[in-house]
């Protein structure tokens, strides 16, 4: 008879390790999304001459942040 705290498979410790990756994983990906996010909004708030020192049109920058936050 096993335990309650014991694992059931010899492979628990696996399953452990890569709940653990894919976590990390998506909260690498939730931060990378969240930053492109926040990019777009300070893209916005440039003003023209800003925008043209970067090479950008106000339509680029309506075009960017017409975009949903997981798009590229």
């Amino acid at each position: 008879m096993t335990s309650l705290f014991q694992p059931v498979c010899a492979d628990a410790g696996y399953a452990r390790f890569r709940f653990r990756w894919l976590a990390r994983g998506l909260r690498s990906l939730l931060m990378r999304q969240y930053d492109r996010h926040q990019q777009r909004l300070d893209l916005a708030d440039l003003e023209a001459w800003q925008l043209s020192d970067l090479g950008l049109t106000p339509e680029d920058v309506r075009r960017e942040r017409a975009k949903s936050f997981w798009q590229q």
